[in-house]
């Protein structure tokens, strides 16, 4: 979590908050999408996560790109944003949040190498889009969805 939630949480406990993040779709060659396995919920996501103050989407995806899984992307090409009722999630915890989701869509750099920040994620994975989990978390599931359509 960082900084800025931590703050915020501090003064409204885990009541819900309306939150901007970034969600990166990463494609490899074979047009396969890569999720990671979640520490924090057990589930798979997209890279990505919550905006810190002062960046822009793009900033947010590009950080938490090189964060999670250790590369630096080049283009970023917006799936859409996403938000409403079913980009609400709350955490094992407890904490409560409705997503407002920029979603990127880019192509693994030639020659990457994938270094998994382990603090966050577990493990991570290439899937066909035939072979999405079920356990992806409940507000990444519609971007896979339409990242489905758009790529079909």
């Amino acid at each position: 979590m960082n900084d800025y939630v931590a703050e915020l949480r501090k003064l409204v406990g885990t009541r819900p908050l309306i939150l901007p993040g970034t969600s990166v779709v990463i494609t490899d060659p074979a047009d396969r999408v890569l999720l990671l396995e979640r520490v924090d919920t057990g589930g798979w996501g997209l890279p990505g996560g919550l905006m810190e103050p002062g960046e822009s989407f793009e900033e947010t995806g590009r950080r938490e790109v090189k964060e999670e899984i250790g590369l630096e992307i080049g283009d970023l090409n917006l799936l859409g944003l996403f938000s409403g009722a079913e980009y609400y999630y709350r955490y094992p915890h407890g904490d409560e949040i409705y997503n407002i989701t920029a979603a990127y869509v880019a192509r693994l750099p030639e020659d990457a190498t994938i270094v998994l920040d382990t603090a966050e994620n577990s493990t991570w994975r290439f899937f066909g889009l035939d072979e999405i989990p079920d356990t992806v978390i409940t507000p990444e599931q519609p971007i896979i969805a339409e990242y489905a359509k758009v790529a079909s």
